[in-house]
């Protein structure tokens, strides 16, 4: 029977707890601890955000933290990984709180063994992984495999607030796959399942991992994403919307689609000391995507 392998980092000032932890690991039979100790929260994130953690045993006093406040800062920080709360006889509440904002599980020093402490340690890495493909399953548009408008919402926050801590630029790009209802009526609406999970495809190529991209509505999509190099909103709608067009043109080249995909586009910037709300954004990407659109609409009618 193969041993299993588990990747533990212990946050953690006191030696001797951090002995006894080590010890009572040891006790447990066909499973291999890699474990991982950092006596700050400050040394722990850096660990944390090398990534490679399954689970975190977290004592909420340290020498640069405190009390619940431990938690929430690593939360904020590493919001996805498993989390177990170690407390002293005193503040076993703090614990239950921290369950109730998110960790997994909570150990009162002293009443801990091996068999318990890896009972524990399971159960926080299985109600996480469910926990992640609930939510998962909750943000995600079921035909492209984007994030729906929920997910964008809930991730697309939290770029933003990426992007003012590190005094970033943002954009964010509104899209809408052109002529949409005209592709359902004359092809049926499994081609136009089709046309949306295309669009999906090239944004999703065209764009880093880092970026939010989503379907918010029935033909209406957005990215939102940091900006590397700053040059001003009118220069980066160019690029990056010529680049996409650019990608469209090169698909319907080769397309065997029986009619051809087109977009209206409208891309929004600005500098951490004035990035607006997610709300703002959309409304004024929205505008600019509908003047694209309008613009479109008239240079047909007069060709």
């Amino acid at each position: 029977m193969p041993t299993k392998n588990y990747n533990i980092l212990l946050i953690e000032d006191n030696p001797g707890d951090v002995r006894l932890i080590q010890e009572m690991l040891k006790e447990v039979e066909g499973v291999k601890f890699n474990f991982r100790h950092a006596d700050r929260l400050s040394k722990a994130l850096e660990i944390l955000i090398r990534n490679g953690i399954d689970v975190v045993l977290l004592d909420l006093s340290l020498p640069d933290s405190q009390g619940l406040e431990t938690f929430n800062k690593l939360q904020e920080r590493i919001p996805d990984i498993a989390v177990i709360v170690l407390t002293g006889l005193d503040d076993s509440t703090i614990g239950v709180k921290a369950v109730q904002q998110g960790a997994q599980d909570y150990l009162i020093k002293g009443k801990v063994d091996g068999q318990l402490l890896f009972r524990s340690i399971c159960y926080a890495i299985e109600r996480h992984h469910m926990m992640k493909r609930l939510k998962e399953l909750a943000t995600t548009d079921e035909l492209t495999g984007l994030y729906n408008r929920r997910g964008f919402l809930t991730y697309g926050k939290e770029l933003l607030k990426l992007a003012k801590r590190m005094e970033r630029a943002i954009f964010l790009l509104y899209v809408d796959l052109d002529r949409m209802k005209w592709i359902n009526d004359n092809f049926g609406h499994q081609e136009g399942d089709k046309a949306l999970q295309e669009i999906s495809n090239i944004l999703r190529k065209n764009f880093r991992k880092s970026d939010v991209i989503a379907r918010i509505g029935g033909d209406e999509f957005v990215v939102l994403g940091l900006v590397t190099s700053w040059r001003g909103e009118k220069t980066l709608s160019e690029i990056l919307i010529g680049r996409l067009e650019e990608k469209l043109n090169a698909f319907n080249l080769k397309s065997s689609l029986p009619y051809k995909l087109s977009i209206s586009a409208g891309l929004v910037a600005f500098d951490s000391s004035s990035i607006k709300n997610i709300d703002e954004l959309l409304e004024e990407a929205d505008k600019l995507m509908y003047e694209h659109k309008r613009r479109k609409q008239r240079s047909s009618k007069i060709k």
